[in-house]
């Protein structure tokens, strides 16, 4: 970790490496966007696995090395995408559950599709595996991630007859619904000046419901693979301390320059340990 631990950690290593040298039961939160295996057949970094047996066996032991960084009370959100072709996270799934309990499932529907099928519908969603870090409930904000409603909805529901004080039940609509484990939020498509140069770049919007809802100012949050650094910079706008590696060089330092970019200032380290 840096000197100053407000800031974010951004190690060039191997999460197999990298995760031991935490701290036990240091982190609240973990987000890990892993290769999917044999997804982005362009990359490297996704086929390095002779087979999916390997593969999984590979991800059970981060994910064991994760569960040890990870608090009792904390939750870890794996994203994983299932489909013709790339099948293994449903068998991850149930291998995940046997090192950390099972809390949720996310279904991402990121609204535009990738039509390269032409036997099956159109895929436009991934999942979002939620495993929590003791046998107790975790800490979990779902006030920090309401949806407001549209004025036209509140507009009908204060209209109903059955709420007799009207100030207490606008106070209430405007606090917004609570968010569902269905999230419609749009992947970054084209010239999204969100994108940085990383095929698989998470939406900011995406992991900062996870963030918010998930950890405290001042929590640390933990990202075994770091790729563009979304979820870095989502910790550092909103308070968090974050610590992130990648076994990528050229992904370390995108994500550096990304922090840079935003006003947040990030420490980068070329060692394998925190």
């Amino acid at each position: 970790m840096s000197r100053d631990s407000s800031l974010p950690v951004l190690v060039h290593a191997d999460c197999l490496d990298w995760l031991p040298s935490l701290p036990e039961a240091s982190a609240q939160l973990i987000v890990a966007d892993p290769p999917y295996f044999r997804v982005q057949l362009d990359t490297p970094w996704d086929n390095v696995w002779p087979d999916e047996r390997a593969y999984l066996d590979w991800s059970v032991r981060w994910l064991q090395a994760a569960a040890r960084v990870l608090r009792p009370d904390g939750l870890l959100y794996l994203f994983g995408q299932p489909g013709k072709r790339e099948q293994a996270f449903l068998r991850l799934m149930p291998l995940a559950c046997t090192v950390l309990a099972f809390h949720d499932l996310i279904v991402w529907d990121r609204v535009v599709g990738a039509n390269e099928r032409r036997d099956s519908f159109t895929p436009c969603y991934e999942m979002i595996l939620v495993l929590r870090g003791g046998e107790g409930p975790p800490y979990f904000d779902k006030d920090a991630v309401r949806e407001p409603y549209d004025s036209e909805t509140i507009a009908i529901y204060l209209r109903d007859k059955r709420y007799k004080d009207a100030d207490a039940r606008r106070a209430h609509l405007a606090k917004g619904k609570f968010a569902t484990n269905l999230w419609r939020i749009p992947s970054l498509k084209g010239m999204s000046s969100e994108k940085v140069g990383h095929p698989s770049q998470k939406p900011i919007a995406l992991i900062e419901r996870i963030i918010l809802s998930g950890s405290r100012a001042g929590d640390l949050v933990i990202d075994p693979f770091l790729g563009s650094g979304s979820t870095a910079v989502v910790a550092a706008r909103h308070r968090r301390r974050f610590a992130g590696c990648d076994s990528h060089a050229p992904y370390v330092e995108m994500a550096r320059k990304r922090i840079e970019s935003t006003g947040e200032e990030a420490s980068a380290s070329g060692c394998r340990g925190g």
